[in-house]
């Protein structure tokens, strides 16, 4: 699950990139990338994209609010 948190983050982290780059350079990062907005590609991504920001609404409500980026990892300390 740290994985997939992770990754959206990354992914959500580009489309907002990609966001913020058209309203302010009307300039599309992902359609430049694929040649086009609809190109398979482009689709693909903002698919990717948009489960990945729906996974982010889900995860905390999955793990009873808890959204780990790390693993807990507990050492056992012998005396």
């Amino acid at each position: 699950m740290v994985i997939a948190n992770i990754i959206s983050y990354v992914l959500v982290l580009t489309g907002a990139l990609n966001w913020g780059l058209f309203g302010i350079f009307n300039w599309n990062l992902v359609s430049a990338i694929f040649f086009g907005p609809r190109a398979i590609g482009a689709v693909i991504v903002y698919s990717l994209i948009a489960l990945a920001a729906i996974w982010l609404i889900i995860s905390p409500i999955i793990t009873n609010g808890a959204l780990k980026l790390q693993n807990n990892r507990v050492i056992h300390e012998e005396y």
